[in-house]
């Protein structure tokens, strides 16, 4: 596995990288490249319904050549105070930062010299775009937005409130984890649930769209392909730092000493019973015509330092699980990816609204219900059935789904039902 850009590089070039790479952690580079592709999608589909006539642009009257104002100025140093605070304290203290960048950004610590010429700096630099672009009489002037104008807020409140609700419905899902230690499982790069992060993304929208005069339902059929997008792309960041989201022991593989795995024997069936401690597993070994590790991994060097020590190994990252894992981000990954594609061949065909979301929730439900089946998680206890919180949340996920695609009739201002074409 890769945590880090450090070990990244060194894997594939072989050559000692500077410290200063653990900064960036392979988590957050694909998360970043997950809500980047999201954008791109999404605001194909926005273009498209305008061009359709389905959305409208935001009329909205902005006062040009106006001097800086003091807010501005106060707005720009604040932000320039926080990076420079924060990034300038980085450096010198790289060792006891890489482990934990986001543990880092919400303590204390920082630089203070580096935040306040930071602070001037941005708000010198605002003050001197204004000055450029003053005229001798401001003017008001009205400008048409398009919502595909709007994207990069679009993908902040997405993100923000995404995250926000991953992080919640993870402290619920693994609430004696959460209460040991609260801030560090709330700063912790690692426990998001993405479904808690759809459904706060979801109500974040609504907001976002009231306030703009967007219909929501448009932007939910055009958001739908670019999810499906991300979350596939954002299994790759699980995938690759190995942050503990995989799925239950697969017993036909162990690992060896120095971190390799290989197919495990008659004689590690004792030692494959200690290690599992009776929790949840299954056997299955790869066929011949495909690789050993789409059926298990023992992921060496994970993010979260899980398993046993790996021998000979010196740095953060040094643990090893004794016995492989399903890796069902992979299986998450390359369905996701698939079922992308697929909805993107049918945006043309699906031209009733909430359809496309409608068959993202069905698709979305179903992916996530099926996985569960091999992956570790939290489960509840119902007497007689005992679903984990993602199960729950799938099937709402389909039945909701299902009623938008095959029942929904939108209603036009009469009360009267809209043909779907």
């Amino acid at each position: 596995m890769y945590p880090d850009f450090k070990y990244l590089l060194q894997s594939l070039t072989g050559i000692e990288m500077p410290a200063w790479l653990s900064l960036f952690k392979t988590f957050g580079f694909l998360v970043a490249m997950s809500f980047l592709g999201a954008a791109w999608a999404t605001a194909s589909e926005l273009r498209r319904k305008a061009k359709l006539g389905l959305l409208h642009p935001e009329m909205r009257t902005i006062e040009v050549g106006k001097p800086a104002s003091v807010s501005e100025l106060l707005l720009s140093g604040l932000a320039g105070f926080i990076a420079g605070f924060k990034i300038g304290g980085m450096f010198g203290n790289l060792e006891q930062v890489s482990p934990d960048p986001m543990g880092y950004l919400f303590s204390p610590h920082g630089n203070l010299l580096a935040g306040l010429a930071l602070a001037a700096l941005l708000a010198w630099q605002k003050y001197a775009e204004k000055k450029k672009q003053q005229l001798p009489k401001p003017e008001m002037r009205q400008v048409s937005v398009y919502p595909h104008d709007l994207i990069t807020e679009i993908v902040v409140v997405a993100a923000v409130a995404g995250l926000v609700g991953a992080k919640i419905f993870n402290a619920l899902e693994t609430w004696e984890d959460f209460l040991r230690d609260p801030i560090g499982n709330l700063t912790s790069s690692s426990g998001l649930t993405f479904l808690g992060g759809l459904i706060m993304a979801t109500a974040a929208f609504w907001f976002y769209t009231r306030r703009h005069g967007i219909p929501f339902k448009y932007m939910c059929d055009a958001a739908a392909p670019g999810i499906m997008l991300a979350y596939g792309l954002g299994r790759l960041g699980c995938q690759f730092s190995g942050d503990g989201d995989w799925g239950i022991y697969n017993t036909a593989y162990v690992a060896n000493a120095d971190g390799t795995m290989r197919a495990a024997t008659e004689a590690d069936s004792s030692y494959i019973m200690h290690m599992i401690n009776g929790v949840d597993h299954a056997s299955a070994t790869a066929p011949s015509w495909l690789p050993d590790w789409l059926f298990g991994m023992v992921y060496p060097h994970n993010v979260g330092n899980e398993g046993m020590a790996i021998q000979n190994c010196v740095g953060e990252y040094c643990r090893v699980l004794p016995v492989s894992v399903f890796p069902t981000p992979v299986y998450e990954f390359f369905t996701c990816v698939a079922l992308f594609f697929l909805m993107w061949s049918l945006r043309h065909k699906l031209k009733g609204t909430l359809q496309m979301f409608g068959l993202y929730l069905i698709l979305a439900g179903v992916e996530r219900f099926l996985v569960e089946l091999v992956r570790v998680n939290y489960k509840y206890d119902f007497g007689f059935i005992h679903p984990s919180q993602a199960e729950i949340i799938s099937v709402f996920m389909v039945l909701t789904g299902s009623w938008l695609l095959f029942f929904y009739k939108e209603k036009n201002k009469a009360g009267t039902a809209v043909p779907v074409s």
